[in-house]
Formats: structure tokens, C-alpha cells, sequence
């Protein structure tokens, strides 16, 4: 397996990635999560490099990308049109399109992506993280990072201080399933976040994105006088993944949030919590492949077909769905659009 490490500078801001996998083939994006870089990725990259051209990027404020200090660089609207333009410069277009994959926080920025762009995306694969519209209202208590750590982090210099306290005591008890292995790889890798974090500058960032992200929404494209609210809906198939063990998140905003979507699959992974990509590699792994794969021969076939038929195939590709009706519960706050979004930040 021959693996590529590569800068782009998408609007002025340096982005590192690792490629892996035939430089011809379709793109499949890894987005890893808080607090992580590319490496997040290492069970997936060797299997889906063997079907794909894969880039695992190091999200801004994270590894070897730019991590500006300023917190309005981590604004929804600059974080994804950086994304966008990135993805453009590795040749996706409307007609080239690639997959999403994010985990955890990059999963969070995956959902604006695919909101915001979705004519570049084919697939988004949401691990451990519901949709924006309800991931923050749904965040349980026994998680970490719930609803005082989210106040909390609004603090400038302290949230940093505090992460780098107690030998990052922080990377400890995000990746309790790597020291509970007792494996030399898994306490390598804690070793190597532990480096990743280990200074001042190297949490800013990645906090920023704390002190932006909870205050945006999506919003519904024609609000409530839209006399077809499936035009609302996001029209990306999305496959959500959840481990049955995960105290950061509950099942119930997983299932609120395919209320967001014209096509869902929902997947719980047994003996997992909230990294089931990285506890049950495998089973994701086999998971991912085939959602994605059979994805990447009917786009192929779509290429050739008018559009007036791609909406009716691309619903052929997805096994098993979760289908909604027309309309979603008026108590809902219904926020989808994949052209604006809305925050109550100044």
C-alpha cells in the first residue's frame, strides 16, 4: 500500500492529506473527529484504497494543517467553502463526485458539506454524530463533552490550559478503547495524539471549532409555506452509524435525523461506543465497502442517463432505507436547505 502525504492551499489556508489508492479512481473524504487527525482513519484507509482514491485530510486547526488562532476562521460558511474548493482542486465536480465519510466532529462538518454542496457528493457516512439540527439539543450528560463542556469551551486561554493538564489526561479518556486493549499498537497511537496535542496552539483550533459549530443550523429552503417539504429533504443518501455503547450521543437523535432525509440507512454496531470505526474495524470496514462500492459502478451507468433519471436509480442503490413521508412533525424545528445556513453568533 503506497501512501501519498499532500498540502493544498484552498483560500489561502494549507490543508495536509494522505492519499492512498488509484489516483484515477473516485474520491472518497475522511473527516476524523475531536480530538483527532488523519490517523483516525488507519483501519479504513488500506481497505478502501483498494476500491477508491482515498484522501483523509487533517481537518483546519488540527495535525499538520493551518491552525489560525482567530475564531471567526472557524465559521460553518469558511470551513466549508475551504472544504469545497479542496475538493474542487482534486478534480470533484458535479459530474465527478465523491463520497464523504466523517466521524464525530468532522462528521458534524460532513452534514453542512453535503447540505451546502451537494451536487459534489454521491454518499455522506455519518459515524457518531447526528445532524446538526438536533445533535446539540440531544447531547447527553455522561457525555465528555456535553452541554457545561460546550459553555465551558466559549472561555478563551482556559478550555486550553485545561486540555493540556494531567499528561492530556483529555486523549485518555477520549480513547479509553485504545488503553483498555492493552495492544503496543493501540498505545502507540495514544502516544502519537498525545504529540499531535501537545501544545497550546495545537488545541486553539480545534476548540474554535466549540465556539462556533453549536450556534449554526440548516436552514429549510422555502420555511414553512414550502407546499412540497420533500424538496427539503437532503437528497444525498446518507448511511448513520452508531455504536450501542456510545454515551456521547443517543440513538434517539439518530433517528430524529433521518426525519432530515430523502434516503437513510441506519447501522448500530454491537460491542462499540464512540469510535465503532476504530473497536469493530471489520464490521465497518464490510459496512462501508458495501454501501460504497455498488455506489461507484452505478454512478458509472448514471453518467451515461439523462438527469431526469438519476433520482429514481440512485434510490435502487441503497438496500435497505428508511423512508419518511412528506411531511415532518410541526414541533420539529425544521432548518434543511442546501444553500443557507443560519447562526446567532456576532
Amino acid at each position: 500500500m503506497s501512501v501519498h502525504h499532500g498540502l493544498w492551499n484552498p483560500l489561502g489556508v494549507k490543508l495536509h492529506y494522505v492519499e492512498c489508492g488509484d489516483p484515477n479512481g473516485s474520491i472518497v473524504l475522511l473527516l476524523h473527529g475531536f480530538p483527532s487527525c488523519w490517523i483516525s482513519w488507519h483501519h479504513q484507509i488500506p481497505t478502501l484504497s483498494k476500491h477508491f482514491r482515498v484522501i483523509a485530510v487533517d481537518l483546519k486547526g488540527f495535525g499538520d494543517s493551518d491552525k489560525p488562532s482567530a475564531r471567526k476562521s472557524y465559521r460553518v460558511e469558511n470551513l466549508v467553502n475551504e472544504l469545497a474548493v479542496f475538493l474542487s482542486l482534486l478534480g470533484v465536480d458535479g459530474r465527478n463526485k465523491c463520497h464523504v465519510i466523517g466521524h464525530d466532529l468532522g462528521a458534524l462538518l460532513g452534514w453542512y458539506l453535503v447540505h451546502l454542496w451537494p451536487r459534489f457528493v454521491s454518499k455522506f457516512v455519518a459515524i457518531s454524530c447526528p445532524h446538526p439540527n438536533v445533535h446539540w439539543e440531544y447531547l447527553p450528560s455522561s457525555s465528555f463533552f456535553n452541554k457545561n463542556w460546550i459553555c465551558f469551551s466559549q472561555l478563551p486561554y482556559l478550555p486550553e490550559m485545561d486540555a493540556l493538564q494531567s499528561d492530556l489526561k483529555i486523549i485518555n479518556q477520549c480513547y479509553q478503547h485504545l488503553s483498555k486493549n492493552k495492544k503496543s499498537d493501540d498505545s502507540s497511537y495514544i502516544d502519537a495524539y498525545k504529540y499531535t496535542f501537545s501544545r497550546t496552539v495545537d488545541w486553539t483550533g480545534a476548540i474554535n471549532y466549540f465556539r462556533n459549530l453549536p450556534f449554526y443550523r440548516i436552514e429549510p429552503r422555502n420555511n414553512n409555506n414550502s407546499s412540497n417539504k420533500e424538496e427539503d429533504m437532503l437528497q444525498v443518501p446518507c448511511l448513520l452509524i452508531i455504536g450501542n455503547k456510545d454515551v456521547s450521543v443517543q440513538i434517539e437523535s439518530f433517528i430524529k435525523s433521518t426525519e432530515f432525509l430523502k434516503t437513510s440507512t441506519l447501522r448500530i454496531i454491537d460491542d462499540a461506543s464512540h469510535f465503532p470505526h476504530q473497536e469493530q474495524p471489520k464490521v465497518v470496514n464490510d459496512l462501508l465497502t458495501s454501501y460504497l462500492v455498488r455506489a461507484k459502478v452505478d454512478q458509472k451507468v448514471l453518467r451515461q442517463q439523462k438527469c431526469g433519471g438519476i433520482v429514481g436509480r440512485m434510490k435502487d442503490i441503497v438496500s435497505s432505507t428508511v423512508q419518511y413521508g412528506n411531511t415532518l412533525k410541526d414541533s420539529m424545528q425544521r432548518n434543511i436547505s442546501p444553500q443557507t445556513i443560519t447562526t446567532n453568533t456576532s
